[in-house]
Formats: structure tokens, sequence, C-alpha cells
């Protein structure tokens, strides 16, 4: 029997939006495959899981800095849906700064405030919709007095400017800082407690994040040119760095051997 996965994504209301980057619902027909790869991901997300024994758990899963490959076969999660947070909205919303949670998966309700514990108890037992009005009435409770914030409004620009888009390579570090008149100590600073990554970390896996979404959109040269490398032998160091092989490897299915899932962790 082959595995059928669906995944839908949700509206995200326009007043959740510069907290909450995306929601999206996955459902699983059949069995889940023998392995599978965990791409690196700078947003850290609220993740609720439905398993075949009807089991519900909810999750904080941190930022991860690198590709990871996993067997898990006897896991059975039918279904889930993931919250990817934006940035600056750990620390208000979960009471922790983001960098405590990279590489971590965390129960929702062992993070310190009351609204993370509140969630973990009340989106549990709701279904995506009713997930997505829930979290709005929560964060905008607890986010509305940090909204404008200087530190928050810094964190997106600088965000923004770090982030590969279709046709536009992320700036440099050190023009960042420049143009939002900040040393490059405090950007890291901004960065470690709002994303949980430093900005060339964050600019290095949205840029792999990038090509992986346009692997056959043009030739690797093409490709390295468009999202800002110094040329293709530059792109395939990043790319290895971060996914553990070069590109032509990953894309023909040569990956590393997969391990078992860590169990979730404290913080």
């Amino acid at each position: 029997m082959t595995t059928a996965l669906t995944e839908r994504l949700l509206p995200v209301p326009d007043a959740l939006r510069p907290w909450i980057a995306d929601i999206a619902a996955t459902a699983v027909a059949g069995p889940l495959p023998e392995s599978f790869t965990h791409v690196p991901d700078t947003a850290t997300k609220l993740v609720v899981r439905v398993e075949d024994t009807g089991r519900r758990d909810t999750l904080v899963i941190g930022p991860r800095t690198r590709a990871s490959y996993h067997a898990d076969a006897d896991k059975r999660v039918v279904s889930c849906v993931q919250v990817r947070l934006g940035p600056g909205t750990v620390r208000p919303l979960l009471g922790a700064p983001a960098v405590e949670l990279v590489g971590h998966v965390v129960p929702l309700g062992a993070l310190p405030t009351r609204t993370a514990r509140r969630l973990a108890r009340e989106l549990v037992d709701l279904g995506p919709e009713e997930m997505t009005a829930r979290l709005a009435e929560a964060l905008l409770d607890r986010l509305a007095p940090v909204a404008d914030g200087t530190r928050t409004r810094l964190l997106r620009a600088a965000v923004d400017a770090l982030s590969t888009r279709p046709g536009r390579a992320p700036a440099t570090v050190r023009d960042v800082a420049r143009q939002l008149a900040v040393s490059e100590r405090q950007l890291r600073n901004l960065f470690a407690e709002g994303v949980g990554l430093s900005p060339k970390h964050y600019a290095r896996i949205s840029r792999v994040r990038h090509l992986l979404t346009h692997a056959t959109d043009a030739p690797w040269a093409e490709l390295a040119a468009a999202t800002g490398y110094y040329d293709q032998s530059h792109m395939t160091s990043d790319f290895r760095t971060v996914m553990g092989v070069p590109p032509g490897s990953f894309f023909t299915g040569r990956l590393p051997a997969p391990r078992p899932c860590q169990a979730v962790t404290r913080v």
C-alpha cells in the first residue's frame, strides 16, 4: 500500500501575518515511508499531531540548522497541523528565546508562559480551522503590546533583507547592519532572541531552501548566480554544509543512512 500525503495551506488572518508565516494541515493515508528527510528550517513551529491510535499531542519544534535523515517505521501519524511562527513571536508567546529551542522538540505545555500551557490544553482537541481562530485570539492578546516595538521592526526588516526570494539574492550581513544603523553584534543578538540563528546561518538556510524549491528551474550555474553565490562551487559547499550531501547526490537519492528520530526533549 502506498502513502497518500495531502497538504493544504490554511488562510492566515491578516492580523496574524506579522506573527505567523503559514499554517499547513497534512493528512496521511496508508503506512508512512520507511525513511524521510527533515530539511533545515529557520522557523519555530507549533505542531498538533494525531496518531492512528487517536493519541494527540502538541509540540514546539525549534529551528533546524541542518538536514536530518530518519527511519521511524513504528510511528503512525495520520495527520498534523503545523504553524510556522514568524520572527519575534517565540519569546513573547512561549516565554523562551528562540535560540534555546534550536534543534529541540519540546511539549508545548512544558514552556513557561501561561499562554503556552493554555494552548497546549486547548489546541490538542481542535480541528485546523478552529485552531486558527483560537490562535488568533491568543496571539493578538499576547503579542499586541510588542507589535510595534523597535526591536521587532528591526528584526523583521533584517529577516526580509536576508531572505532569498525569486529574482532577489539576500543582502550581506554587513550591509543589513549598516542599513538598519545597528552593529553586527546587535544584529546577531536580535536574531538569537527572535529567530534562534545567527544572521549568516539564517541567510544560508534561506538560500538552500530556495534551491530545494527551484532546483529544476535552471542549470546549477544559473541558479548559483541568481541566488547570490560567488559561483557554483560556493553553492555546492553551502548545500553540502546544510544538507549533508552535495546537490547532485541529494537530487538523485544518494542520501546519508537514516537514523531513528530523537525523543521529545525538554528545555
